[in-house]
Order: C-alpha cells, then sequence, then structure tokens
C-alpha cells in the first residue's frame, strides 16, 4: 500500500469513530432519559430520531460496499454487484462530458500552450537541453540506416515513384515562383562576377581560344588587333552585366525562364520533353549509386556534426530554437495561429481516439475483484460519505426534537 493509500484509510477509520461515536452517544442519551418528562423528554426525543438517523445513514452507505451486518438484504452491496455497469457509465459519462472537442479546445486555448512553450524555449539552458538530448538520439537513428537499406529503399520506393509522378507542372510551379521572387537573382550574380573575373585574369586563354576561330589567311597583325578588341569588348559586357542587375541580358534571362515555367506547366510539348528527360536521368544505371553516394556523405556529415556539443550545427540548432521561441512570445499572431492548430490537432485526437482513451476505465475495473473495487473506491470516497452518517445524526436529532416540540404544543 502506497503512503498516500495509508493516509487515506487512516483518515477513514477517523471519520468512521466520529460517526459511530454520535451513533453511540445518542443511543446512551436515548437509554438514560428513558421514561422522563420535562425538559428531559425533550432530550429523548432528539437523541430516539438522531439514533434512527444515524442507523438509517449507516445502512445507505454501508449498502454501497457491502452488505450491511452480513445479511444479504436486496439492492445493498451495489459497487460489488454492479461494478461493471457502473464502470461503463463512468466511461460514458467521462466520454460524454469530459473528451469532447469543445470542452478539449477550450482547455487548451485557456492554457496557452504555445506562449507557454515559447517562453521555455528562449532560454538557452532549455534549447541546450533539448539540442543535447534530441542530437544522441538522432545521430544513432542515422548511424543504424544502413547504404544497402537506403539503396533498396531508393531503387525500390523512391526512384518508381518518381517515375509515374508527372513532375512537369510541380518544376514550373516552382520555377515560377523563383521567377517572381527573384529567388535566382543570387545565383546569376553570382555568375556574372565569377565570368567576369576569369575574363579579367585569363587573357592568353582567351585570345587563344579567339585566335583558334580566326581563318587561315588572316594576317596575323589583323588577328591580334581584332583578338584584342573582341576579348576587351567581352571584359566590358561582363562588368556591365556584373554592375547592372537591370542589365537586358538579365532581363532576357528572367523572361526566358518566365516562359520556360509557364510552358512547363501548360504547354503539352514542353511537359511531354520534360518527363522524357526525367526518364532518361532515371534509368541511366549511375543514378540510384548516386543518390546513395550522396546519402552516405551527407549521413556522415551529419553524424560528424551532431557529435560535437560545440560544433556549428548543435550551437545553430539551439540559436534557432531560442530565436523561434522568443518570436512565439513577441508574435501575438503567431501565437494564436499555433494554439488554434495545437487545439485543432487535440480535438482531432480526442474525437478519433477518445472513445478508446476512456475504455481503460471500464476495461480496469472488469479486471478487479468486487470487493477489491468496493474497498479500493471506499478508500477514496468513504471519509466523505461518513459525513452522511453524521449530519443523519445530528438533522435526525434537530427533527426529533422541533416533532416532540410540536407535539407538546398540540
Amino acid at each position: 500500500m502506497s503512503g498516500a493509500d495509508a493516509a487515506r484509510r487512516q483518515s477513514l477509520r477517523r471519520m468512521r469513530v466520529v460517526a459511530t461515536g454520535l451513533l453511540v452517544l445518542a443511543a446512551v442519551v436515548f437509554l438514560l432519559t428513558l421514561g422522563r418528562d420535562g425538559v428531559w423528554g425533550y432530550v429523548h426525543a432528539a437523541a430516539e430520531a438522531g439514533m434512527v438517523g444515524a442507523i438509517a445513514d449507516w445502512f445507505a452507505v454501508t449498502a454501497l460496499f457491502k452488505h450491511p451486518l452480513g445479511l444479504p438484504v436486496p439492492h445493498t452491496a451495489i459497487i460489488p454487484r454492479r461494478k461493471d455497469s457502473l464502470a461503463l457509465s463512468l466511461e460514458q459519462f467521462v466520454t460524454e462530458n469530459f473528451l469532447t472537442g469543445e470542452t478539449i479546445r477550450e482547455r487548451y486555448l485557456g492554457a496557452q500552450v504555445a506562449g507557454r512553450l515559447g517562453s521555455w524555449l528562449s532560454r538557452r539552458e532549455n534549447a541546450e537541453r533539448i539540442v543535447a538530448e534530441a542530437a544522441p538520439l538522432t545521430r544513432r537513428a542515422l548511424e543504424r540506416i544502413r547504404p544497402d537499406d537506403m539503396q533498396a529503399f531508393i531503387e525500390q520506393t523512391l526512384l518508381p515513384r518518381v517515375r509515374t509522378e508527372p513532375l512537369s507542372p510541380l518544376a514550373g510551379h516552382l520555377l515560377e515562383a523563383v521567377v517572381e521572387d527573384k529567388a535566382h537573382r543570387g545565383l546569376v550574380d553570382i555568375a556574372a562576377r565569377e565570368l567576369h573575373t576569369w575574363l579579367e585574369g585569363h587573357p592568353d586563354e582567351v585570345a587563344s581560344i579567339l585566335a583558334s576561330r580566326a581563318p587561315w589567311w588572316s594576317p596575323q597583325w589583323l588577328d591580334e588587333k581584332v583578338v584584342a578588341r573582341v576579348y576587351a569588348e567581352l571584359v566590358a559586357w561582363a562588368a556591365e552585366v556584373r554592375a547592372n542587375p537591370e542589365h537586358r541580358v538579365i532581363l532576357a534571362l528572367d523572361s526566358y525562364l518566365a516562359d520556360l515555367a509557364g510552358d512547363l506547366q501548360h504547354d503539352e510539348v514542353t511537359m511531354a520533353r520534360a518527363e522524357e528527360l526525367k526518364l532518361r536521368i532515371l534509368e541511366h544505371p549511375s543514378v540510384g549509386p548516386a543518390a546513395v553516394a550522396l546519402w552516405e556523405a551527407v549521413r556522415v556529415a551529419l553524424v560528424e556534426a551532431l557529435e560535437s556539443p560545440e560544433g556549428h550545427l548543435r550551437v545553430r540548432l539551439c540559436r534557432e530554437l531560442q530565436e523561434f521561441g522568443a518570436r512565439v512570445v513577441d508574435d501575438g499572431p503567431l501565437r494564436a495561429r499555433l494554439d488554434e492548430w495545437g487545439a485543432d490537432a487535440a480535438v482531432v485526437l480526442v474525437e478519433r481516439y477518445g472513445a478508446e482513451l476512456t475504455t481503460v476505465i471500464s476495461s480496469t475495473i472488469e479486471r478487479w475483484d468486487g470487493q477489491e473495487a468496493a474497498a479500493k473506491i471506499e478508500l477514496h470516497v468513504g471519509r466523505d460519505l461518513q459525513f452522511i452518517r453524521i449530519n443523519g445524526t445530528v438533522v435526525g436529532a434537530l427533527v426529533g426534537l422541533v416533532l416532540h416540540t410540536v407535539s407538546q404544543l398540540l
């Protein structure tokens, strides 16, 4: 027996002694005032009625858990005899009144889970604790993924699925979003800068390439002048493209990409060509091994990064968690959206699995023996039920006193 159950049992015994003591007191007063008149008659009537009330309530309380005095009186020992139906009723009561979508949503939103979680995450020690707990688990999970398992997944599941799924509309939609947001401009800038740098740093290579295209009959001095002029124009052109984000070359590239994005989504010829290209790439025998090799490189890098507590990855994860927690605390609309999403998820879980959760009540009580169930329930509520006996004794005595007074006045 646990310490809490021992304390409950001691409290139950104490209240039983109090309730039984009042019954004994009423019986003693009843016997001592038997046959007396005057004021003692009033005392006798109160004691008699109090004794009757105490016995009646003792019978009622005892009948819940066992047969009073061991007598098989009908409709007694209610809990041992009907524990299964009572458990089912309790299960239905909890399901219908507590595990409802409206109740769960109200309680979840009232708890302000997102705000509390954000405040907890914004503290550095908590963010570091999460990363410290998750990093070893993630690392072990990554280490358990074997190359042959990944290869089987890629070749038997991933690649066949990609073959059957039309990727052209998805690629066109993504490309359209990239062009609208001008997210590709960073790559264009890098390409323009590298081209200009290479041209400036490799005049001999450029001259050699241009000279190789000159006709055999052209004089050398003319070739040199033409090559120098062309090289200077190339460097100047690359500098213009590099310096001007709205250069006509960049705008032409934007226009081409926008047209390509639209054709990938709507032009049947372009879509068919894109799908043919996809199939040719996927059917190449080196695609599977290349994907596995790429995964292995990523996996090894992640495992090594997760091993170091002071590594860049774990430090970055801690910082991202802290910043996210601070943002949740400061951003009211974001906090409200997170709470709504959490409430929706909780409601869905309760609506789908609430009935199965509450079956724990009936299944657990069904496994109990009748007497065991009665003993457990009495241990938790029996102390409060003893107040019924106490109140029955006091109220009964008062009613008896009033009735005796009325009878004397009449």
